[in-house]
């Protein structure tokens, strides 16, 4: 069974084995580059009590991720936003606000920093992620095309700000390994093809864990999960298990024409 929180706790225990210090991503903006290290990169889409399961097991392993949580309902939870914080975890703004305002740069700055101020209310916030927003026309990250992060106290957002020539870019997105294959947006083009070239695509999580085994991965490591998939087996995993699927046959329908 993969995307369980069996399974998870499992890759967690693994990186920990093979000697991986977990950092923030924050933290990796700020200088932090340990012998071995991995940034657990969370995008808190649906289901924020989902996120606070995994919050508590990775604090239970004394392992710090970062979540990105959107400004949306279904995900923005502020007791969860909170606990999260509390348990040590960095807490970003997984921000989609080009699609909010169709394309409008200015609205877009404008509505982006209406939410960063009220997460920043709650809990410190030095780093934002895009939200990919598959459906959309609109790269959010061309906000910053025109403004600055910096201007913001802001020190970093993944796509834009770190260094993959150094660091390999894991993603469950699409629930699968190798989703970059059917993703908008999810995806590190101008490297993919070196990881794949180097033995590093993995469709199953278990193909991730066999290679820890044998000490296979590179030092540096991002891994992206979205909570919401990581469930115990039961109808809430067949649901997501089918409504993924779905999704990925319009993802990759949307990829194709592009």
């Amino acid at each position: 069974m993969d995307f369980t929180r069996k399974t998870y706790s499992q890759l967690i225990r693994s990186l920990k084995a093979r000697g991986y210090a977990f950092i923030t991503y924050a933290e990796y903006c700020a200088g932090a580059r340990p012998e071995r290290f991995v940034i657990l990169r969370h995008d808190v889409d649906l289901l924020p009590g989902h996120s606070l399961c995994i919050a508590r097991l990775e604090a239970g392993e004394g392992a710090r991720a970062s979540y990105y949580f959107r400004a949306v309902p279904e995900s923005w939870d502020e007791a969860v936003i909170r606990e999260i914080s509390r348990l040590g975890h960095e807490v970003g703004y997984h921000y989609e606000s080009l699609t909010s305002c169709r394309g409008d740069v200015d609205a877009a700055y404008a509505d982006f920093c209406r939410n960063l101020e009220a997460l920043r209310k709650l809990v410190p916030v030095n780093t934002v992620c895009m939200h990919g927003s598959p459906r959309s026309p609109y790269d959010s990250k061309d906000i910053w095309k025109k403004y600055e992060l910096a201007a913001l106290g802001l020190s970093g957002e993944p796509y834009l700000t770190t260094d993959f020539s150094h660091l390999l870019y894991l993603t469950d997105t699409g629930r699968r390994w190798d989703g970059y294959k059917v993703s908008v947006r999810d995806k590190i083009e101008a490297f993919q093809g070196r990881w794949d070239r180097a033995g590093w695509s993995f469709h199953t999580t278990q193909q991730i864990l066999d290679a820890l085994e044998k000490d296979l991965l590179p030092a540096g490591l991002m891994i992206t999960t979205h909570p919401q998939r990581w469930n115990d087996f039961g109808p809430g995993w067949v649901k997501e298990y089918i409504l993924q699927h779905l999704k990925n046959i319009v993802k990759r329908f949307i990829v194709r024409r592009k």
